[in-house]
C-alpha cells in the first residue's frame, strides 16, 4: 500500500519536472509542439514523409511561423503559446512504423 502511494508521488513529481522542463524549453512560446523541434535524422524525415497532407501543412506552418518569430526576435501572445497537455507526439507512430521496417529489413538482410 505505501509503495503504491510512493509510486503515485513519484510520479507526479516527474510529472511536474517534464511541465517545468517543457515550460523553460521556449519552443512552446513559439508555437512549435515537440516533435516540430526533433533532430532531422534519415528516420525522420521518412516519417515526416508518411504524415496525412493537413498534419504535414500544419507542422510546415509552426515552423515557418517559428522561424520568423525567431528572426524578429519576437514570441507569441501568452494565449498562443503551446500547452503542455495540448502537445501531442504526433510523429511517434510513423517513427515507430519507420523504425519497425528498419528492423525487419536489417534481420532480412542478415538472414541471406
Amino acid at each position: 500500500m505505501a509503495s503504491r502511494a510512493a509510486a503515485k508521488q513519484t510520479g507526479g513529481v516527474f510529472r511536474m519536472l517534464q511541465k517545468w522542463y517543457y515550460e523553460r524549453a521556449g519552443f512552446n512560446q513559439i508555437g512549435l509542439l515537440r516533435d516540430d523541434t526533433l533532430r532531422e535524422t534519415d528516420d525522420v524525415k521518412e516519417a515526416v514523409k508518411r504524415l496525412p497532407e493537413d498534419v504535414y501543412n500544419a507542422r510546415a506552418f509552426r515552423i515557418k511561423r517559428a522561424l520568423d518569430l525567431d528572426m524578429k526576435k519576437q514570441i507569441l501572445p501568452k494565449d498562443q503559446w503551446t500547452k503542455f497537455e495540448e502537445d501531442v507526439r504526433y510523429l511517434q507512430p510513423y517513427l515507430d512504423e519507420v523504425w519497425k521496417e528498419k528492423k525487419e529489413k536489417q534481420e532480412w538482410d542478415s538472414r541471406y
